[in-house]
């Protein structure tokens, strides 16, 4: 049994990777031999930084795609441009995700659904496009960025956390429909990861309370995680390179928390 966790020879699509967990994704896979497609809001500067970093920090191959992915049709375009430019995609990180913070009462129907086109059904129509050529290979790896809200709820982020137990249910079902031809389909779990999307968070928090952000991050840290410290997202990118390797080929359907150990207490958070 080979219990390597290289990559090489692989293609990766990771969605929302110019920034936070999912540009660490795409670093992690790359340091481990997978060509990346990485996708994203940026600037062309910042979008040619990023994979020139990449490629010159790996030697593998990078490039950026700019789909944006409110739009399903988008969503599977990505995969065919992916496919054409590199020549397949076996491995399909579903990581984009944005957030809105409202009451149920006030929550705008603009922002429901662009969370729920983001976050739940982007992955769906990705997961669509690139099953075929995994199908046809007997050989794929997909996961999905969830939540601890994939499993609890917190107040004012309706959308959020419908989109987050809606990716959970997702990644099970595909996990079976993939399990007998080569395809697995999991979940992460990240709990509080100082990214550009719980910045914003924290920033508004610091603001409510007249404090400033630093005290703001301590005390939601210290609230909610055992850990007493935000995770790093190096720590988010190693489970998944765990879950995409060869080693992992019998672990599908499962949503692996890698929070702090939030879950253990049952700490509500992002």
């Amino acid at each position: 049994m080979d219990l390597s966790v290289s990559l090489k020879s692989k293609v990766a699509l990771v969605t929302g990777s110019t920034s936070g967990i999912g540009l660490a994704i795409a670093r992690t896979l790359a340091s481990n031999g997978a060509d990346v497609a990485v996708n994203g809001f940026a600037s062309p500067d910042e979008a040619a930084d990023i994979v020139a970093s990449i490629e010159e920090d790996t030697g593998r191959r990078a490039r950026h795609f700019p789909h944006d992915l409110t739009a399903m049709a988008e969503a599977g375009a990505l995969v065919a441009d992916v496919t054409s430019a590199f020549g397949r995609v076996d491995i399909l990180v579903n990581n984009a995700g944005i957030q809105h913070v409202a009451a149920i009462d006030k929550f705008p129907d603009e922002q429901w659904h662009k969370i729920i086109a983001v976050n739940l059904t982007a992955a769906f129509a990705t997961t669509r496009a690139v099953w075929p050529q995994m199908k046809d290979r007997a050989w794929g790896r997909i996961v999905n960025t969830a939540s601890t809200l994939a499993f609890e709820a917190e107040t004012r982020k309706s959308a959020y956390v419908a989109s987050k137990h809606g990716i959970l249910g997702l990644t099970r079902e595909v996990a079976l429909e993939g399990a007998a031809i080569g395809i697995t389909c999991n979940a992460i779990c990240p709990g509080l990861v100082l990214t550009p999307l719980l910045k914003k968070q924290v920033e508004a928090k610091a603001e409510a309370l007249n404090i400033s952000f630093e005290d703001a991050a301590r005390k939601l840290v210290e609230a909610d995680a055992p850990t007493r410290r935000f995770v790093d997202p190096t720590e988010i990118a190693a489970g998944v390179l765990f879950l995409c390797s060869e080693v992992a080929k019998s672990i599908t359907g499962i949503a692996l928390p890698i929070d702090g150990g939030i879950m253990v207490t049952g700490t509500r958070l992002v």
